[in-house]
């Protein structure tokens, strides 16, 4: 058999050929080297629960895997697992991210996050604004403050509204006295009993009334009638409605005490969720849909502090988000800047007890100083 030397068959034009240095791609500008810098002087150590064990298969490295994660949300926003898993495989910064390590699976960077981190990542957000502030000497003392709402993830046609909530259950108050009237007109008269009205009930006050009405009448619940071809006596009718109120009852206090003092709706299927009108467009139409109030504080062109609240109202954010920034700064902004939508009376006195300066015009500013009438 004749050997030759033709290589034709295992070559093709389209061949890889990458350098021996992975930097060298990657252009001198590209945010990933601002990124490593930041990194590199974070202790990501502490963010990580301790193992208690060093045998079995080498693990990955969770500090590598905690960075390539913090960039692919950087670039992306939210970013899926089974994406960050492509992006090693593909992206060269990435790559050089992983730093010679096999590009892990998307269960590795689901396990990492689930059962690896202790922190939240607003602990991590709070360390790296700690590195830049001190690096580029950051000015605290003057923060400029703005908010916008942001739909939940929530139904559209959920909603429950406080006011309704408290304008049934005062209707629910006279039905009740109504029928403690008619239960003492028509049944406990004769047993010598009388049943108390108030001008509201109590939801442990009407299971009491329940109880009573119940042991004087010597009602006996596993016989009661119900259906076709049968008719209720009037003392099971009187119980079961006086029950029908209180469940009701019990439907609109915890509707009440989910909304709060501050607020007057939340969605059913997101408690935390409020509804606000939002900017569904360029013309500014809107829609009441479930949201959540985003609150941002500025120093120097960097955000300093992010809060997010289920206020519809940006004077009830005002206060909070001052707090949280002196929860990590230990101190409060000196000139905090916002618009008129943050001026009110309580937030001018907080800013007087706090030492901070009042940067804030009040919602009728501009019509009290600038219009003739």
């Amino acid at each position: 058999m004749r050997l030759t030397n033709n290589t034709n068959d295992n070559y093709t034009p389209r061949q890889l050929k990458l350098p021996l240095d992975i930097e060298k791609l990657i252009d001198i500008s590209d945010p990933v080297y601002t990124f490593c810098e930041v990194m590199d002087h974070i202790d990501l150590s502490k963010y990580f629960v301790e193992k208690g064990y060093k045998t079995g298969r080498p693990r990955c490295d969770e500090q590598k895997l905690l960075k390539v994660t913090l960039f692919a949300f950087m670039e992306h926003g939210i970013s899926s697992l089974r994406e960050i898993e492509k992006l090693c495989r593909n992206d060269i910064r990435y790559m050089y991210l992983l730093d010679d390590m096999k590009a892990p699976s998307f269960a590795t960077f689901g396990n990492l996050i689930r059962n690896e981190l202790t922190d939240s990542i607003e602990q991590i957000f709070i360390d790296v604004n700690s590195y830049i502030f001190e690096k580029d000497h950051v000015d605290l003392e003057h923060t400029y403050i703005d908010g916008t709402k942001i739909e939940a993830n929530a139904n559209r046609y959920t909603w429950v509204w406080k006011k309704s909530c408290l304008r049934n259950r005062d209707k629910v108050f006279e039905k009740l006295s109504v029928l403690i009237d008619s239960m003492n007109t028509s049944v406990l008269n004769y047993l010598g009993i009388k049943l108390e009205k108030r001008n509201e009930y109590a939801i442990d006050y009407v299971t009491e009334l329940l109880e009573s009405y119940k042991t004087a009448t010597a009602l006996d619940i596993t016989k009661f009638v119900s259906g076709i071809g049968h008719r209720k006596s009037m003392e099971q009718r009187q119980y079961q409605e006086m029950q029908d109120y209180l469940e009701r009852l019990k439907s609109y206090a915890k509707h009440i005490e989910v909304c709060g003092e501050k607020r007057n709706s939340y969605s059913k299927t997101d408690h935390d969720a409020t509804f606000m009108r939002i900017k569904r467009d360029y013309m500014g139409n809107d829609q009441l849909l479930p949201a959540y109030n985003l609150q941002v504080a500025i120093c120097d062109e960097y955000i300093a502090v992010v809060d997010v609240k289920p206020y519809a109202s940006d004077m009830e954010c005002f206060v909070p988000l001052m707090e949280k920034f002196n929860r990590i700064y230990n101190h409060y902004p000196k000139y905090p800047v916002a618009d008129a939508g943050y001026g009110s009376y309580n937030n001018y006195l907080y800013c007087e007890e706090h030492g901070m300066e009042k940067f804030m015009k009040y919602t009728m500013f501009e019509k009290e100083t600038k219009n003739e009438k």
